[in-house]
């Protein structure tokens, strides 16, 4: 980047943008320049690099602990397997303020679905679309489908800023006992790039889950996650105690 020095913006702000564009284009993910490349760099002082990294740290871009380099914060919110949750409670848990834009929220039938979940074609079925946000970011897209003789109260629900299954329990009276859920990597279409400003080269997680109250299934869901911000761990039992079984699909 060449520095305008006839600009009214000081040079620390241009330094500081100009790198905010860069690591948002994922350029530092690896490792992040030292000062003094910084400063070879763009043909400025240490003071102005140090007054630009200043301004990434507030916005949170950057993060440096005492003697240690700075580094590209990390904002992937990490997910345990194995356990039945709420992306709403994931994002919370992590620091993160989690918003929902709702694009549908209506009864509907669809007999697709209805098959997944073992009903006859024509069962009318709550149906709940949404963009989930992260600190106001995209960070998925969420479809769900459950019968509407249980989840008709959804309907008056507010869920810009709450979690389906929280709802789901006070309003229905039901909480989930379990469920299956299939994760694989997906590349985006130029819609899902779009709706999830998702940037060039970054893959999503596509997950599809069947969730389940005592057996039965209730729940059909279908989400595509942003993979430069969500991580899911598992912890990994010993070989000796493990059994491994064949690959199926989620829903046969």
């Amino acid at each position: 980047m060449s520095i305008n020095r006839r600009s009214p913006m000081p040079l620390w702000a241009q330094v500081r943008d100009d790198i905010s564009r860069r690591i948002r284009r994922g350029e530092f993910d690896e490792l992040f320049p030292s000062e003094h490349e910084l400063v070879e760099s763009y043909g400025v002082s240490r003071h102005t690099v140090r007054e630009a990294l200043r301004g990434l740290r507030d916005e949170g871009l950057i993060e440096a602990g005492r003697g240690r380099p700075s580094r590209v914060a990390d904002h992937a919110i990490n997910q345990a397997q194995g356990t039945l949750y709420s992306l709403f409670v994931s994002v919370e848990g992590s620091g993160h303020r989690q918003r929902s834009i709702v694009r549908a929220l209506d009864a509907r039938a669809d007999g697709v679905v209805a098959a997944r979940l073992g009903l006859e074609e024509s069962t009318p079925l709550v149906y709940l679309e949404r963009v989930r946000l992260s600190d106001g970011e995209p960070l998925a897209f969420d479809r769900v489908w459950l019968p509407a003789q249980i989840a008709a109260p959804l309907l008056e629900a507010d869920f810009s800023d709450t979690s389906l299954y929280a709802q789901l329990e006070q309003r229905c009276g039901v909480s989930l006992t379990g469920g299956r859920e299939q994760i694989r990597a997906v590349v985006a279409s130029a819609a899902e790039r779009r709706l999830l400003a998702l940037p060039e080269g970054v893959a999503l997680f596509h997950l599809e889950r069947v969730g389940e109250l005592r057996g039965r299934p209730v729940e059909w869901r279908q989400t595509l996650v942003r993979g430069d911000r969500f991580a899911f761990a598992t912890d990994l039992a010993s070989p000796e105690r493990t059994t491994l079984v064949p690959h199926r699909p989620l829903v046969p």
